[in-house]
């Protein structure tokens, strides 16, 4: 699949997010969108990414900047997940991994020793006009929000 890059429009998406919403990127035009890919709900790693991400929603609200989280985790697990987090941001279930394969994060990782295919930690920025002004792949929890709140402050 070819992936999105940076500066290139992302074409619109959508899927069942928390709250009983329709997320649509359409919808979201003139409005700047943060969409976050992690593995699953509840481990240690997408647990404290979430976190970074409420603790500083602020930040993102100044900007106008509305956040997404998204995981293969079916509605349930993500209503329970955003309540027990206190998280002020929606989440989406893409348990298909139609969004995941249109920004391709699926990708072969190993746990210990065995190989699956999963979710490769990645954050887009998307501008209000649909076009993607920023990626992070690979992301490593512990510096990621610094280097998303860094990125914000140029939008």
């Amino acid at each position: 699949m070819s992936q999105i890059e940076v500066g290139q429009p992302v074409g619109n998406f959508s899927g069942q997010a928390t709250s009983d919403i329709k997320f649509k990127l359409s919808d979201y035009t003139g409005t700047p969108v943060l969409l976050y890919f992690y593995p699953k709900n509840n481990t240690p790693g997408c647990t404290q990414e979430g976190k970074d991400f409420r603790d500083n929603y602020a930040a993102f609200e100044e900007k106008g900047i509305k956040i997404f989280g998204l995981s293969r985790d079916g509605i349930k697990a993500h209503e329970n997940f955003k309540a027990k987090y206190e998280f002020p941001f929606e989440l989406i279930s893409d348990k298909d991994e139609t969004i995941c394969n249109h920004f391709d994060v699926i990708k072969e990782k190993k746990l210990y020793g065995k190989v699956h295919m999963g979710i490769e930690r990645s954050t887009f920025l998307i501008d209000a006009k649909g076009k993607l002004v920023n990626e992070w792949r690979k992301v490593k929890v512990k510096e990621h929000i610094t280097q998303v709140l860094e990125a914000i402050k140029k939008l």
